[in-house]
């Protein structure tokens, strides 16, 4: 949970060093089999608290605070299961960033997702950023909410694939449930190598070899197959 009601869950650098040591925590923790990031009062995050920037005095201040963000941010992307994004409200800069990272996004009618920098500190997203997003949004919708600095609503996010469902407030938490125990049914060793090779598609990579030995070589693999003959459901143990 982001939690920072009276700032729109702006993140300060404690709450980036608690994410990331959270994050680093249940890497390592194979009886986590789903990963849910939400905001606290019907906010998702508004970003970097903006208060911070006044501490930085060079451009190798915003240097260390890009690669932090995109250090927090592929921790986020490489967690081995799969990770859920509830958006409620705002998801700006950092919390846009946190929100693609997600494998899926479940969001509010009154959603809104972009990072209107080019109009509010004049900042920049690095390219590892910028790489980020274009994967999941194009370039040229990437484009056009940088540059206008816009953002972009709940509907126009499902339109485009971004967002995966648009669920109403009163529902939101059953929806969330009812995903999450989809997706703990689910083979974890498929859902994990099936986030990793789409991540290596996307960088243009080609290797394959240890994400299918890791599966077909796996004690899952032959319950599922013993259990597709015998008509019963497989017992999943990620191993």
């Amino acid at each position: 949970m982001i939690e920072r009601r009276e700032a729109r869950n702006a993140l300060t650098w404690a709450m980036y060093d608690e994410l990331e040591s959270m994050l680093a925590d249940v890497a390592d923790d194979r009886d986590t089999r789903v990963l849910v990031i939400r905001g606290a009062g019907r906010t998702f995050s508004a970003g970097t608290d903006i208060a911070q920037f006044a501490e930085f005095q060079s451009a190798d201040d915003g240097i260390a605070y890009e690669r932090r963000i995109e250090r927090v941010v592929a921790r986020l992307a490489t967690q081995y299961m799969p990770t859920l994004a509830v958006v409620e409200g705002i998801a700006a800069g950092a919390g846009l960033l946190l929100s693609a990272a997600c494998d899926l996004r479940v969001c509010t009618p009154d959603a809104r997702f972009g990072a209107p920098i080019a109009r509010t500190l004049g900042n920049t997203l690095s390219v590892a950023s910028l790489r980020r997003l274009i994967a999941l949004l194009g370039a040229a919708r990437v484009r056009t909410l940088l540059l206008t600095a816009t953002l972009l609503d709940a509907h126009e996010a499902l339109a485009c694939g971004f967002a995966s469902a648009i669920v109403a407030p009163t529902d939101l938490d059953a929806h969330v449930d009812a995903l999450c125990e989809r997706l703990l049914a689910h083979a974890p060793l498929t859902m994990q190598t099936t986030k990793h090779g789409i991540d290596r598609v996307i960088e243009g990579q080609s290797e394959d070899e240890d994400l299918l030995r890791l599966v077909y070589g796996s004690a899952d693999f032959a319950d599922g197959v013993s259990a597709f003959r015998d008509k019963r459901p497989p017992k999943w143990e990620g191993r």
